[in-house]
């Protein structure tokens, strides 16, 4: 939906709809409650009846957001192999198929860079909501791959396996100028997720490795 397809929705769909443009185009601080509530045609009032003040209107942008993309892209603990090569491979695949989803329209990944670089106190609901659960699943897949490592090793190396996905999703523009045979369809991001997640078991288990043998 966009702003100006508001023939056949409520206020409350027509404000989601015109605030997710206009956060995405000009940042939380700088778009205004005045210029969303014209373009979704409402009255001023509207977001304060709907949402509290903009910053709930915000939250709840962001918040259907996510929700699309989780349940478009659902991945569960109890859903996932037992092997532990598998399973991260899965989670790499998954991963790339939420941010490179082509059903998304464009501003919902310019909103969610945007809330990374300039972080709201939405960020907090999104942290402990969505990314922590999603960050905790890959943490203990990499604790199943690599036995014994210390929480900081589980850690740093679930940060170095999300550091891989999300360098093509914000880099695309680069690597498209760089190399304009690269594309992003799901084949490429099969076999993209298929080298990430090899890079990433073959470096995190050789850096383990490694670490013990220094020992």
């Amino acid at each position: 939906m966009t702003a100006t397809d508001i023939s056949t929705t409520g206020t409350r769909e027509r404000l989601l709809a015109a605030a997710a443009e206009a956060f995405a185009e000009q940042g939380f601080r700088a778009a205004t409650v005045r210029e969303i509530c014209r373009r979704a045609r409402a009255n001023v009032a509207a977001v304060n009846y709907h949402f509290r003040d903009k910053a709930g209107l915000y939250e709840e942008v962001i918040a259907g957001v996510c929700q699309q993309s989780l349940e478009k892209h659902p991945l569960r603990a109890e859903d996932m192999p037992a092997d532990a090569e598998a399973r991260l491979r899965l989670f790499v695949r998954t991963f790339l198929e939420r941010v490179f989803d082509p059903g998304f329209r464009s501003w919902s990944g310019k909103l969610m860079s945007r809330e990374m670089i300039e972080p709201t106190p939405a960020l907090d609901r999104l942290v402990q909501g969505v990314i922590r659960p999603q960050f905790e699943l890959l943490q203990q897949v990499v604790r199943d791959l690599l036995p014994g490592a210390s929480a900081e090793q589980v850690r740093w190396g679930a940060f170095s396996v999300v550091g891989q996905c999300v360098f093509w999703h914000h880099s695309r523009a680069v690597v498209e100028r760089l190399f304009p045979e690269q594309a992003f369809g799901p084949q490429e991001i099969g076999r993209l997720a298929e080298h990430i997640a090899s890079v990433c078991i073959s470096g995190l288990r050789g850096l383990h490795t490694s670490g013990r043998a220094a020992r």
